[in-house]
């Protein structure tokens, strides 16, 4: 099993240099160091600092997140573009496997039917079917997934792990962030509208570095 960094000498140097140059622009901040690693990955994906000051952690979320993946939990995408991105062979060797639904006919036609949203109607799937309890929930994409997944928790009584609330956009983007903020389940979200597949691949491989150095 490989450990998910450069395969070369020369990659893993020019790796190392980009965080280096990270943490020294990004400077002070109040980050615990395993929260550190996820945000200055995220910064690593994006080039973009702001995040330093958009990233949010519930206390709990890197401790959830690595002993989900560890104990080789569901993990919920709302694009498959995220799933695309993953590292699959260190989540095949935790046992856990990547589902999204938002392309399956019954969901399409679901939605269709009741004038909703794919990513409503798989993440409803998604719980029909006992994905979400125990999961690690990544949204990069759609606002009305993540507000659906806490509409699961508040009324249904949805347990997922950890919540990855990271939907770029300009309609209920930074609103569906902010609920998510309220509630006692785990989340790692990036306020407002920056967001998107990238950043919760970033997010994801962070945890799974996290995990092979607890691990190790």
């Amino acid at each position: 099993m490989n450990d998910m960094r450069q395969m070369t000498a020369l990659g893993r140097s020019i790796e190392d240099g980009s965080f280096t140059i990270i943490d020294q622009e990004a400077g002070p901040h109040e980050f615990r160091l395993d929260e550190w690693e996820v945000v200055r990955r995220v910064i690593h994906a994006t080039a973009d600092f702001e995040f330093k000051t958009l990233m949010r952690f519930h206390p709990d979320a890197v401790r959830a997140g690595v002993a989900a993946l560890q104990g080789g939990c569901p993990l919920l995408v709302d694009v498959k573009m995220i799933s695309a991105g993953l590292n699959e062979e260190r989540l095949s060797s935790y046992g856990c496997k990547v589902h999204s639904f938002i392309s399956d006919e019954d969901v399409i036609a679901t939605a269709k039917a009741n004038n909703s949203t794919r990513a409503i109607e798989a993440m409803k799937k998604a719980h029909r079917l006992n994905l979400l309890d125990g999961a690690v929930v990544a949204i990069g994409n759609a606002p009305t997934a993540l507000l659906e997944v806490v509409r699961l928790i508040r009324e249904e009584g949805a347990k997922p792990a950890l919540i990855i609330g990271v939907p770029v956009g300009f309609v209920s983007a930074a609103e569906s962030k902010d609920v998510t903020l309220e509630l006692s389940t785990p989340y790692i979200v990036a306020r407002g509208r920056k967001g998107g597949s990238p950043i919760a691949v970033a997010i994801i491989h962070a945890l799974l570095l996290l995990s092979a150095k607890v691990s190790a």
